[in-house]
């Protein structure tokens, strides 16, 4: 039963990937080991499950519905085994959360670091994406967004207060080239812009005054994903950016930037840890809502 349920993992593994290589490294196990594994399924069978070139591997039509009946039971087989841990004295278990940087290194990490020294027997994997990403289909546990882009099947808790976004530059950028008095001015700017992950587009700037909602798409030098990143890169002169304010601040405050634009930048809802409904039956999960939870006043 055991070998059974493995040579289907490794099936299931290498056809969501599509590479027997990467589906390895998620294992664990060595290419050539995966590879006889799935043969050895596909002999025991007696149908093909998967074509194989030397670029690339998909599932046949028979391996297509094995993967579709198979994926989802292989799935909650996992979620089972790690609720045993509810058994244990001490909680325990994996947590896989998909955050972007900037949910990460603000609100995630440092509740997390407090949460896994109190808690040894708890792990956490965190992995920084920008998309917007499946969790269900990702195997992801929970995941963290803005409120505006949840999905509404999704349990969702506040961790965050709310938020504004922050247009900055340096004190001699800002003398070279002037300071813009509206959102429609920054098109004559310098401006460090930055890429939708999800559908590859440039983000348009969004601002917001007496009801008025501007989208202003810039142009620059520099297209950067990383929050932190374009604040560098803001700090070394090259032009403008537009940064979640909580970043900014510090160096605002020490004249190092200076904001521009300031009432077009209204406040939003902050972050929010989403996951399905099933999830809050691990312990080790409960005491991460917990930590992560903004109490607001």
């Amino acid at each position: 039963m055991n070998k059974n349920y493995n040579d289907l993992l490794a099936f299931v593994t290498v056809a969501r990937e599509g590479s027997f290589t990467k589906a390895a490294s998620l294992l664990g196990v060595s290419q050539s080991a995966l590879s006889h594994t799935v043969r050895g399924l596909e002999q025991r069978l007696d149908v093909r499950l998967l074509n194989r070139t030397t670029r690339s591997v998909s599932p046949t039509e028979a391996g297509e519905r094995l993967m579709s009946s198979v994926a989802p039971k292989l799935f909650e087989i996992d979620r089972e085994l790690e609720l045993i841990n509810e058994f244990k004295l001490r909680p325990a278990g994996t947590i896989r959360i998909t955050a972007a940087e900037h949910a990460v290194n603000t609100i995630l990490w440092p509740k997390v670091r407090s949460l896994l020294l109190e808690y040894p027997d708890i792990n956490v994997e965190i992995s920084v994406n920008y998309g917007l990403v499946d969790i269900v289909s990702e195997r992801f546990d929970a995941g963290i967004r803005l409120g505006e882009s949840l999905d509404q099947d999704m349990i969702a808790i506040p961790i965050s207060p709310k938020m504004r976004m922050a247009v900055v530059a340096t004190p001699e950028y800002w003398n070279r080239h002037g300071k813009p008095e509206t959102p429609h001015e920054l098109v004559n700017h310098n401006c460090i812009n930055i890429r939708l992950p999800t559908f590859g587009g440039i983000y348009a700037w969004e601002f917001e005054k007496d009801a008025k909602v501007l989208n202003v798409n810039v142009k620059g030098q520099v297209i950067m994903t990383s929050s932190q990143g374009r604040l560098e890169t803001s700090l070394s002169g090259l032009g403008i950016t537009y940064v979640p304010e909580d970043l900014a601040l510090q160096h605002i405050e020490s004249g190092e930037l200076e904001r521009v634009l300031d009432d077009w930048c209204p406040y939003f809802d902050g972050y929010y840890l989403y996951y399905a409904n099933r999830q809050l039956s691990s312990p080790a999960f409960k005491l991460l809502v917990d930590a992560l939870r903004y109490h607001r006043n």
